[in-house]
């Protein structure tokens, strides 16, 4: 039973306003990824999971209820949870199913204010997981317009809840001019995700945009918030940071192979996107069987 599906949904598509899946587990191994549409987990009898949203590393409890918005990069980890019997209900949903019009009238502005904070990842409290679950559970057997109907007015709920947190620190990119303004932007992004291991010459991505390089470095930092050279260091911290929590790699191996050539910068550039110095953050947030290797 602990391995049943309760429910799935077909992969979200165009055409659908949102998909759910519903389930029983007993561990989690999908790795950090990112997606471009919204999605909302709900997990239950998990006491122990590790989540990864952006910057944010924090163990779970028995209840869990997160927001993550476009694109920011996230995960849930088995870690120190023994259940042989967790329960997941993951909801994701496009981000036009609210437009942008329709979030500027007064009516929206709540939930316009939540999706906003999602880009960050927006975690709530236990007192809103138990007032929403039912819902939620009960979403998974609706379908047709009925089922969005109810998705809204769960997300609604979810935007007066007074006490939920927002997650990670991580500069907010501007994946809206990301992902549908621009594709020279989206073509370079796709370069960077694709060869970041290696050295990248601000040169390649101008000739990739077809653009001269100070022309580039202007209209990048005007797509995204940041400058080229800053969102390249993210990507490379964020693979970074995963291979110091799951692996026993050197830390001179996992910066070469995460693009840096000095060791030295790689530990400045850390420790000023984490707080900490890779050694320590590999001994704060690394599994117990592994925090002894450096």
């Amino acid at each position: 039973m602990s391995r049943s599906i309760l429910k799935e949904s077909p992969p979200l598509t165009k055409a659908d306003c949102f998909s759910l899946y519903a389930r029983f587990k007993t561990e989690f191994n999908f790795p950090v990824h990112y997606h471009e549409e919204y999605e909302l987990n709900f997990i239950e009898n998990a006491s122990g999971v590790r989540r990864v949203v952006g910057s944010s590393i924090e163990e779970i409890d028995s209840l869990e209820l997160v927001l993550v918005g476009p694109n920011i990069p996230h995960a849930w980890f088995t870690y120190k949870c023994k259940s042989e019997s967790i329960f997941e209900i993951t909801i994701q949903f496009h981000r036009d199913l609210f437009n942008e019009i329709f979030l500027k009238r007064n009516q929206l502005n709540f939930i316009r204010n939540l999706f906003e904070r999602s880009l960050k990842g927006v975690s709530f409290s236990r007192r809103t997981i138990e007032r929403v679950a039912p819902r939620l559970k009960a979403l998974a057997e609706k379908e047709g317009f009925e089922s969005v109907l109810d998705l809204m007015a769960v997300l609604h709920e979810l935007s007066l809840s007074p006490d939920s947190r927002t997650l990670s620190d991580d500069i907010t990119y501007n994946t809206e001019l990301i992902y549908n303004d621009s594709e020279r932007v989206e073509k370079v992004v796709a370069f960077i995700n694709e060869n970041f291991s290696r050295t990248i010459r601000l040169a390649e991505a101008a000739e990739l945009a077809e653009m001269a390089e100070t022309a580039f470095s202007r209209f990048f930092k005007a797509k995204t918030g940041i400058t080229f050279v800053d969102y390249l260091n993210d990507i490379r911290i964020g693979h970074a940071s995963r291979l110091l929590i799951d692996t026993i790699s050197p830390i001179a191996e996992i910066a070469q192979e995460c693009g840096f050539t000095s060791l030295t910068n790689f530990n400045r550039i850390f420790k000023k996107r984490k707080g900490l110095v890779p050694k320590d953050f590999r001994e704060k947030h690394g599994t117990p069987d592994k925090k002894k290797f450096v």
